[in-house]
């Protein structure tokens, strides 16, 4: 399931309610309020475009398959120092892969409980497991349930759409199980529990018609993913440096199918992210605007990473040297890599600081800008056109509409 992770928490599933978001201009830490747990560093998928297991950091092959009852522990003895530290009213815990359910149902049972002990009964803690959906049946939703935790599921589409790059091991398509799963889960008693679909963007499929099949299960939010790329090894379809726009043109597609239903059939928060941008709001994830990133990484070791994203840029790009046995989350805040991705507009390339675009675009995902030439991230996006045409898309129609309902309220007050 790796592929898509980075979108699901940063970009996070269940929103911290720590309080009001910081001003993105300033130079001063903010906490971490989401802790990523990558619960296991194996998964039963082959996802061809997997960023853990085939991109240029191969450090998963030196980490423990699952967490250890110590690493769980260290683990919540850290969260609740940080939540007593920065007296945060709520977080957000995010159990990851690999596949987080290969772990076991003992072992998450222990991670849920002795974090939420550990943090205490006056600090909402909201956990999600980001799952492919395969080893999702009545007994893990049940156990699921009883903790109350939710359930993110990546779904690239129909048949055809996931198992071209979602297989299995030996090469057999996982579009069968995975949707049996998606129905139980979202038919089922436990669908208050259904977090939302993560699809990554393929431009062989067609826009509407994904969409329209993501929505027969009812999610209550879908994720587009943009394909994980760089300007050293750019997605496919996308020519680095050239200004056509093929997955701006694909999301635009979605977007019009979603802006004109005519009542609200889902949240798809790249989408919604693009509109409260652009109406001056905040983003919920990393990619668009200018938050400062608030999450941080727990690897099966112990390691405390950065997102691992970025993997796919070199290896050990996301290593800090920090480990939850001996260092606090602090100390991960006053890394460098952490605090250039909370610095806002100052992190950026030139160009971008430049760009009218800014405030909505951000400079896009991080990882996206990277260059192998010595210019590391300090680059625009390798999405820069498409980001600028979805960007650019969603204005016009958004502002056609805002124009006509100030319009309607001016005929209104000026009728007797």
């Amino acid at each position: 399931m790796g592929a898509e992770t980075g979108e699901w928490y940063g970009r996070t599933t269940v929103p911290s309610q720590s309080g009001e978001p910081p001003s993105p201009h300033s130079a001063e830490e903010f906490p971490f309020h989401t802790f990523v747990l990558k619960f296991h560093s194996r998964c039963d998928l082959a996802c061809d475009y997997c960023y853990m297991y085939r991109a240029a950091d191969q450090s998963w092959r030196h980490q423990p398959r699952s967490m250890s009852p110590a690493v769980i522990a260290w683990t919540a003895r850290r969260i609740a120092e940080h939540v007593r530290a920065h007296r945060l009213r709520a977080v957000t815990v995010v159990l990851h892969g690999g596949e987080p359910l290969l772990a076991g149902p003992r072992l998450l049972r222990l991670a849920v409980t002795e974090i939420a002990r550990a943090v205490g009964p006056g600090v909402r803690v909201d956990t999600c497991v980001q799952t492919n959906a395969l080893r999702l049946d009545e007994a893990w939703l049940d156990t699921l349930g009883e903790l109350g935790v939710r359930i993110g599921v990546s779904l690239d589409g129909d048949r055809t759409a996931q198992d071209r790059h979602r297989t299995r091991p030996g090469g057999r398509g996982s579009h069968r199980r995975v949707a049996a799963a998606v129905q139980r889960l979202a038919e089922g008693p436990h669908r208050r529990l259904f977090a939302g679909l993560l699809c990554t963007v393929d431009l062989r499929n067609d826009p509407r018609g994904t969409y329209e099949e993501l929505l027969r299960y009812r999610p209550p939010m879908i994720d587009f993913l943009l394909p994980l790329g760089t300007w050293a090894a750019p997605p496919p379809g996308r020519v680095a440096g050239r200004p056509d726009t093929p997955y701006g043109d694909w999301l635009a597609a979605v977007f019009d199918h979603w802006y004109a239903a005519p009542v609200r059939e889902t949240d798809v928060r790249v989408l919604h992210n693009v509109v409260s941008l652009v109406l001056g709001g905040r983003s919920r994830t990393e990619g668009l605007g200018l938050e400062p990133v608030r999450y941080v990484v727990v690897e099966t070791d112990g390691s405390i990473a950065l997102d691992d994203t970025l993997r796919v840029a070199r290896s050990g790009a996301t290593r800090t040297g920090l480990h939850v046995a001996r260092d606090s989350f602090d100390r991960a805040l006053g890394h460098p890599d952490v605090r250039v991705r909370q610095s806002g507009a100052a992190a950026l390339a030139a160009a971008c600081r430049a760009c009218p675009l800014l405030p909505v675009c951000g400079g896009g995902h991080y990882v996206h800008r990277y260059r192998a030439d010595g210019s590391g991230f300090r680059n625009p996006s390798v999405y820069c056109p498409d980001l600028a045409g979805l960007i650019r898309h969603v204005h016009r129609r958004v502002s056609a509409d805002t124009a006509r309902l100030r319009r309607r309220a001016a005929v209104r007050e000026a009728c007797p």
